[in-house]
């Protein structure tokens, strides 16, 4: 990987009620960057929700997973996600999550670091002085982009493995994991069927956030984003 390096971060999945959450980091150098421009690489939102989103989305992360000299992927599960959010500590997982993935790949003070997020990843700075955090940045800069690409791209392979899971008794599952009425008919007959809602589901969404006693780097509150 030559010359100076920009690493972008971006989630997949923090709002839905059913299926994982999942966070990706890219790292290109000027040559990636170009490359992934000139194919195409962009913002994954969008690309839809539909078959042909799925498909597009799949495509350009296999052209990620190739030019793109560095990445990681990080699938948070619906239990891991509600013992962050039952304590009011949604970003303080994401922003431990990306801190991580970003030493994974060895990112050090002369690389860009990119992160989507104003708010919620300004406290990482701590670790990365250099680290910008803006909103809408994946429609801004291509390593945050690819990183979305790349989240969102694992994202659609988790929800399809649990679609599949209930197919054979619940028929299809539509909706992307989100609360609409897709999703509300699948839990409401899982829930009559089986006195439960399905492990996938996060039993945290939509309850009551208690912030924790103790507030440092990763656990700070000020900047809390619920989900949507």
């Amino acid at each position: 990987m030559s010359g100076k390096r920009t690493f972008g971060a971006d989630e997949a999945g923090r709002g839905p009620i059913l299926g994982p959450m999942v966070i990706a980091v890219v790292g290109l150098d000027r040559g990636a960057s170009i490359s992934l421009s000139k194919r195409g690489v962009c913002d994954s939102k969008g690309f839809g929700a539909g078959a042909s989103a799925r498909q597009k989305r799949r495509e350009l992360a296999q052209i990620v997973r190739e030019r793109a000299p560095l990445h990681s992927v990080r699938v948070i599960d619906a239990d891991e996600v509600d013992r962050y959010t039952f304590r009011g500590l949604l970003n303080a997982l994401e922003r431990e999550v990306v801190h991580d993935l970003l030493v994974e790949l060895g990112a050090n003070p002369v690389d860009r670091i990119v992160c989507d997020g104003a708010n919620m990843f300004a406290p990482l700075r701590k670790f990365f002085p250099q680290l910008e955090a803006v909103n809408q940045g994946e429609s801004k800069h291509v390593s945050v982009a690819a990183a979305s690409i790349l989240a969102k791209d694992a994202r659609d392979d988790a929800f399809a493995e649990i679609a599949a899971r209930y197919e054979g008794e619940f028929g299809t599952l539509r909706g992307g994991g989100y609360l609409n009425a897709a999703t509300r008919t699948f839990l409401d007959a899982y829930q009559d069927k089986h006195g439960a809602l399905p492990p996938e589901a996060r039993k945290s969404w939509g309850a009551q956030k208690v912030p924790s006693p103790q507030v440092g780097l990763f656990d700070s509150t000020s900047s809390r984003r619920e989900p949507t």
